[in-house]
């Protein structure tokens, strides 16, 4: 792999901004087709749409500390591990994520964002007992809880 400094500094400064909760300094390092998913949000499309799930994020988790390492890219492709600590709004739990993500570079921005993390172990943490524990790694429960995002995703339009 032929390192990318310009694309390990696009990395970097969309966490840096992720940490002050600067959306508008996020968005700019996302491509106008950019594409995201992770284990809740499987697929988003566009950078409008993309935006308004970080804004969605930020809002349900309260208090959100990130920090990030691992940073590596090359001239098409990044990756990093990034830790998401904050409190779960809707049920007060305290949460912290470890999360794999992918990049995808184009026209010197990200076009593809995909974080991967234990959904299960997310689950325990935010939902607690009986849910998390009980129900976390089930279909039927995932998707209730992709389902409840998307409707608050699209409330936000």
């Amino acid at each position: 792999m032929k390192v990318n400094e310009r694309h390990m500094a696009l990395i970097s400064a969309f966490y840096d901004a992720l940490g002050r909760n600067d959306l508008a300094a996020m968005e700019s390092c996302y491509h106008p087709e950019v594409s995201f998913g992770d284990p809740i949000f499987q697929e988003i499309e566009g950078r409008d749409r993309v935006m308004r799930m970080w804004r969605l994020q930020l809002g349900v988790r309260d208090g959100l500390r990130s920090a990030y390492k691992d940073v590596r890219a090359d001239e098409h492709t990044g990756t990093a591990h990034w830790t998401a600590r904050y409190t779960f709004s809707s049920t007060g739990r305290e949460v912290v994520n470890e999360v794999e993500a992918l990049f995808r570079f184009e026209d010197g921005l990200i076009v593809r964002h995909h974080d991967d993390y234990d959904f299960k172990r997310w689950s325990r943490m935010a939902l607690g007992r009986p849910h998390g524990l009980l129900f976390g790694w089930t279909p039927v429960w995932r998707k209730t809880i992709r389902d409840r995002a998307t409707q608050q995703l699209d409330a936000l339009a």
